[in-house]
């Protein structure tokens, strides 16, 4: 059985929270010392599977010594494809933990932002950690190494609709759309030149393995078929997954607060469905056009189509915990105001990661 809604609704109600107190707060910074080496990895882990365990294991076998820090959003618990994640981050950090990660550290709130949002936030985590390696998977497409080639010696190679252009040399590197995983790769390394980073020679790009789908894992939780897909999953990642499924806390990723949803898509006022994240004249007007409403398909359908293929889960997402645009601005403006800590494999690498990391306010999860 899934969790109930009331477990989700918890989470949103204390993640909200956090969110408003994250916001009011200045990141702080000081004196730091500059050993061991930090790698840092931002990853869903929706579920932690075999891909991500090659990822991490090649990205250590070239820097033994480094301080892994797996980046694991985050508040809310929507992934930015704007759907639940398929457990807590808290039990995502311990299978990071547990599979080879050294600290595991809370990100973003993936779901109620646009992907320029997210990965301005993502900026400015790698920034406050002082990462020098940034491990990222990528998949082979035509053309696309040069892109890599040219994001290694530092370029401000940024996505622009159906091409990708390079702003340093003034040309388009390659046409046409690029498969997810190589989008996030560009859309973060326009980020980091954002927030001024220079991650010359920073990134460790390594080719993802086929045979594994996070789709089919999530669909075969849900069935209550994950030996199905035993094959594609570290033991690591079994062990706790299985372990929240007993707890009723997993699988979380086809639950949402629809009565929350269907409300707020039915009451708010225009002024305030224009204030919510991601709301425009256009979506706010197509809601209130739709009204009234029955389901959260009906509302899903209401909303406008967007270059974002994942626009309309994002909006409901945002529906789903009324996040405000205000709110999100002042939160990015001080990302990370603080590093919250979700799991350390032992003491000495918590003391260790505090010393070596420019940030000073440090928060141990609870």
């Amino acid at each position: 059985m899934p969790p109930e809604p009331s477990f989700l609704e918890s989470i949103i109600e204390r993640d909200l929270e956090i969110i408003r107190r994250d916001a009011d707060l200045r990141p702080e910074y000081g004196d730091h010392s500059p050993e061991p080496m930090i790698m840092a990895d931002f990853t869903e882990y929706s579920p932690f599977h075999k891909g991500h365990k090659h990822c991490m294991m090649e990205a250590r076998k070239r820097f033994p010594g480094a301080l892994f820090v797996a980046i694991i959003p985050g508040p809310l618990e929507r992934s930015g494809r704007g759907v639940p994640y398929i457990m807590s981050r808290e039990a995502r950090a311990e299978i990071a933990i547990r599979a080879g990660a050294d600290i595991a550290v809370e990100g973003p709130p993936m779901g109620v932002m646009g992907s320029g949002q997210y990965s301005l936030c993502l900026a400015g985590m790698f920034r406050a950690l002082d990462a020098d390696r940034i491990p990222r998977g990528y998949r082979q497409g035509p053309g696309f190494k040069e892109v890599l080639r040219r994001i290694s010696h530092g370029h401000r190679v940024v996505p622009r609709p159906y091409r990708i252009v390079d702003l340093d040399e003034g040309e388009t590197v390659l046409e046409g759309p690029l498969e997810e995983d190589n989008y996030v790769i560009v859309s973060l390394a326009r980020a980091l030149g954002k927030v001024g980073f220079d991650f010359t020679g920073r990134f460790i790009f390594i080719e993802r393995i086929g045979g594994v789908s996070g789709t089919r894992i999530r669909r075969a939780a849900a069935r209550d078929e994950l030996e199905s897909v035993s094959h594609m999953l570290p033991p690591e990642t079994l062990s706790v997954l299985e372990g929240e499924i007993r707890e009723g806390r997993a699988p979380m990723h086809e639950i949402r607060l629809e009565d929350r949803i269907i409300r707020n898509a039915e009451t708010l006022p225009r002024d305030e469905l224009m204030d919510l994240n991601l709301f425009d004249e256009v979506t706010a007007l197509a809601i209130l056009r739709r009204r009234p409403y029955s389901s959260i398909k009906e509302v899903e359908t209401a909303i406008p189509g967007s270059f974002s293929r994942h626009h309309r889960q994002r909006i409901l997402s945002v529906l789903e915990a009324k996040v405000h645009k205000g709110l999100i601005h002042k939160y990015i403006e001080n990302y990370p105001s603080v590093i919250r800590i979700l799991g350390f494999k032992d003491k000495q690498v918590l003391k260790e990661f505090k010393d070596r990391i420019p940030h000073r306010r440090l928060e141990i999860w609870q």
